[in-house]
Parts: structure tokens; C-alpha cells; sequence
């Protein structure tokens, strides 16, 4: 919108005041339209179950049960299905599935949440990368099966270098235990 010389800022201000008045002028009726179209689906829901026989009532009732049953079982399967894809994405392991109430995640309609399952999943522990403390403590024989050993007259007779090797490669494993 250009503006003329003859028109000022506190006329533009007042059109986008009057605007935006408009705006919620149609919003208000918009929603009051929706109450009004709510009610009238609500009241033909009324006449329509009135109108029912026994016969009838019971075979609706009937369809409502089966499709809740229905949702309630695939929507419990459906909420696993999303904490394992969670979880793989994550890069984390969830505890057995016996052991959660996977009932939680899933709102009354049956739709999951996952909101939910993603709070559940970030809260669970990241797998360590590599162990804290060392592996090979209190294993018993460190040294491999078929490695020759050395004596105490083979130990008398090699340098600080190649003492070192031997040791490194489990070579004085029985002399240390002292089997030799």
C-alpha cells in the first residue's frame, strides 16, 4: 500500500486497528458456527439413538465394544513399534517390554504419544563405548596356550631388551607362577 501525502501514519494505524477488528470479528462467528454445528450433530446422534430398537442398540453397542477392543490392542502394539524405532534411533536398549506399562504412551482415543515415548527414550542410559575399568584383572593365566617358555638359565642369559619381549609375548607365565 503506497502512501498518498495527504495520508498520515495514524490513518494506517487505524486501518490495521480496524483490520484486525474485522478479523476477530469473523473468527468469533466462525466458532460460535462450530458450537452451533457440534450441537446440532449432537442432537442428531440423540434422535437417531431414540429412534433405535433393543435389537438395534445392542448391535451398535456391540460395534463400539469391538472397536475399542480393536484400537486398544493395535494401538498397545503400535506404541511398541514406536519405542523400539525410538530406542534404534537413539542408540539406546530399552528393558523388556514385559516390564513397561506401554499402556501408559497411548492417549484414551488410541492415538500414541509420542511426546511421551520420546522423553522415555531420552531418559534411558546411552550404552558406555569402550570399558572403565581394565578387562583382564583376576583372570587367572594371562598367557597364551602354546607359548614356549623360558627358565631361569634362559632369563640368566638375555639382555633388559629381550627380557622385556619375552615378558610382553607371556613367555615367563609359568616361571612366574613358579612351575619352573
Amino acid at each position: 500500500m503506497s502512501e498518498t501525502p495527504n495520508e498520515t501514519p495514524v490513518d494506517a494505524a487505524s486501518e490495521v486497528a480496524a483490520l484486525q477488528a474485522e478479523v476477530d470479528k469473523w473468527k468469533a462467528l466462525s466458532r460460535k458456527n462450530e458450537e452451533r454445528f457440534k450441537q446440532a450433530s449432537n442432537e442428531l446422534d440423540g434422535f437417531r439413538q431414540a429412534s433405535l430398537s433393543d435389537h438395534e442398540k445392542a448391535l451398535e453397542a456391540a460395534r463400539a465394544e469391538a472397536r475399542k477392543a480393536v484400537v486398544g490392542e493395535f494401538s498397545s502394539r503400535l506404541a511398541e513399534a514406536e519405542l523400539r524405532a525410538h530406542a534404534a534411533k537413539a542408540g539406546v536398549e530399552l528393558p523388556g517390554l514385559e516390564y513397561l506399562n506401554v499402556g501408559s504412551f497411548v492417549a484414551e482415543d488410541g492415538a500414541v504419544n509420542g511426546d511421551a515415548i520420546g522423553q522415555f527414550v531420552s531418559s534411558l542410559p546411552r550404552p558406555v563405548e569402550k570399558p572403565e575399568f581394565a578387562q583382564g584383572l583376576g583372570l587367572g593365566r594371562q598367557g597364551g596356550a602354546g607359548v614356549p617358555q623360558l627358565t631361569r638359565a634362559d632369563l640368566a642369559r638375555m639382555t633388559p631388551a629381550q627380557i622385556y619381549t619375552a615378558k610382553k609375548e607371556g613367555r615367563f607365565e609359568a616361571l612366574q607362577r613358579g612351575e619352573l
